[in-house]
């Protein structure tokens, strides 16, 4: 079916929620400059994705932070929130969308306006010390000089994401699971669903008797078992019609 001919009955489910949540995943940053890390265009296609394996970092640290810094505060620094990000904050502060979990590292959704965000694998923006557990925002250090420091205990420090090897942060999965419970709506948005833990989500949400609407320009690994209406099309495009039809 046409997605003008389906837009409508999406925002008819919308409106009548109890419980919408969003899921995110790199195809909602693709249009603010943010390339994929897999596919045909994805990063790891230039890049070596051992730089983002724990152990390695920890044994070659200064190396890693000459990539990590390349492609997360070089490459990316210039990233801003696009309409996608946007109408999902609106959404939120019309009090339509309860709650936004996102497989992206890159804050937009934060900057977008977005409060209540479960940040699945947690945020480029913000550095720790493994050492003393010291947080430091990212636009703190200057990265033409790295590895970064502790300012406290002079220990390198980490990206607060999540690397190969690495737990995903315990707050983070435990709120999205029991958002995905509690959802009667939830919206996937640029997500192929290849990533796990993280595609479990909606995937509960769908076992709890949600209905899945997916916005992306293709068929993913969501669509045939777990989706229940997909608007094909840029997560940009989707969402403007979307809003436009619930003003």
């Amino acid at each position: 079916m046409p997605i003008k001919d389906l837009v409508p009955e999406v925002a008819s489910i919308i409106k009548d929620s109890n419980y919408l949540m969003a899921f995110t995943g790199a195809g909602v940053s693709v249009e603010s400059g943010i390339p994929p890390f897999r596919g045909p265009n994805g990063l790891w296609n230039k890049y070596d994705p051992e730089v983002l394996n724990l152990d390695y970092f920890l044994e070659n640290p200064e190396e890693c932070w000459f990539y990590i810094s390349e492609i997360f505060y070089d490459f990316f620094s210039d990233a801003r929130p696009n309409k996608a990000h946007l109408v999902l904050a609106h959404l939120e502060k019309d009090g339509l969308l309860k709650s936004l979990v996102t497989q992206n590292i890159d804050n937009l959704h934060q900057q977008a306006g977005s409060l209540n965000v479960h940040e699945f694998h947690g945020n480029s923006k913000r550095l720790k010390c493994l050492k003393c557990g010291k947080f430091f925002y990212s636009n703190e250090f200057d990265f033409n000089k790295i590895p970064p420091r502790c300012d406290d205990d002079g220990e390198i420090l980490k990206p607060d994401f999540i690397f190969f090897g690495e737990g995903i942060p315990r707050d983070a999965y435990e709120n999205s699971f029991a958002d995905a419970e509690k959802a009667d709506v939830c919206i996937i948005v640029g997500s192929t669903g290849e990533v796990t833990p993280a595609s479990f989500v909606p995937r509960t949400a769908k076992q709890n008797g949600a209905v899945i609407i997916e916005i992306n320009p293709e068929e993913t690994l969501f669509t045939e078992p777990v989706t229940d209406i997909h608007l094909k099309g840029t997560a940009s495009d989707v969402l403007a019609r979307l809003e436009l039809e619930l003003l």
